[in-house]
């Protein structure tokens, strides 16, 4: 048996094995059914194409493809986000998968035929970059799959902060600040965007003008007025 035969510890019919190479060759074994009757295990070896490769364990690595910094949707809960939230998304994936993926997958075959490839500056990046689009994609594609668009335009309770909101609050200095309560894939802060898991979305839940609520700060417990209260179809966004 080669070297880098697996060993199978479960009889299965039918098992895609992941061989991680460092290269282009890449392959799959298909093993025979009930092969602990056989005196010998089969293995079909059959050549992948690196446009449609996929990890056959990627399905399983949610933890991984959650980007840095994002807020953790707990489980159980739905995911909330408003239409143009959902739109970005959508056209994110598309960008990625229709427009970047072939043009990366072009240039790793280029530089593949260009000798030493330890040394080739331009299979190694895209290699890279291939793996980060497919991270990105796998995750934005899960995401849009347990989406629940919600629009702030059709809200009937506009006295109160709810999924969409964009509310006006005094600080204790009151300093006053506005913020956005969206989705947690589609929050940006630079927009002043905040997602409604998030500890100042949280405290503002069900508030109406007036009210005074409690935050909880990694310095304390710090008390917030709300000033204003509006919605909108999700389309506006809030300058810095």
């Amino acid at each position: 048996m080669a070297d880098r035969a697996i060993a199978l510890t479960e009889a299965v019919d039918t098992v895609g094995v992941d061989f991680k190479p460092d290269r282009a060759a890449m392959a799959t074994a298909v093993i025979c059914p009930n092969f602990h009757s056989l005196p010998r295990l089969k293995i079909i070896i059959a050549p992948l194409n690196l446009q449609t490769y996929k990890n056959p364990m990627s399905d399983d690595e949610d933890d991984e493809d959650i980007p840095e910094g994002l807020d953790r949707l707990p489980k159980g809960v739905k995911n909330y986000i408003t239409p143009p939230g959902f739109k970005r998304l959508q056209d994110e994936f598309h960008q990625l998968r229709r427009v970047e993926r072939p043009k990366v997958v072009e240039t790793v075959s280029w530089a593949a035929g260009n000798g030493d490839r330890s040394e080739n500056g331009d299979y190694i990046y895209g290699k890279r970059r291939l793996y980060e689009i497919d991270r990105r994609s796998r995750f934005i594609r899960k995401r849009l799959e347990i989406a629940e668009v919600v629009d702030p335009a059709n809200q009937q309770q506009l006295d109160k902060v709810f999924f969409g909101a964009t509310v006006t609050y005094a600080d204790a200095g009151d300093a006053e600040h506005t913020i956005k309560i969206v989705g947690v894939d589609e929050a940006r802060i630079e927009f002043n965007e905040v997602s409604w898991i998030s500890p100042i979305a949280r405290a503002l839940m069900k508030a109406g003008e007036g009210d005074i609520v409690k935050m909880r700060t990694p310095s304390g417990i710090e008390e917030i007025e709300v000033v204003e209260i509006s919605y909108d179809s999700g389309g506006s966004e809030i300058l810095p």
